[in-house]
């Protein structure tokens, strides 16, 4: 039998709130997860270090499921 690949879920996460007079641990999320200005998005797996990212910084970012 041949096995189904699996779909791997995509994340788009754009940064809505500025990084400005955040913690360091929190500047230095949104700049692991490659945000790099406001309203600036990018695309990642849906993996659980990612969503431990977003979770992290959720009040920072708006994340959408593709």
């Amino acid at each position: 039998m041949a096995a189904k690949k699996k779909q791997n879920k995509q994340l788009k996460i754009t940064l809505v709130r500025s990084i400005i007079g955040r913690h360091a641990k929190q500047k230095a999320t949104v700049k692991a997860l490659g945000l790099h200005k406001m309203h600036h998005s990018v695309v990642h797996y849906d993996s659980p270090t990612i969503r431990g990212m977003v979770n992290r910084v959720s009040h920072l970012i708006k994340v959408e499921e593709e």
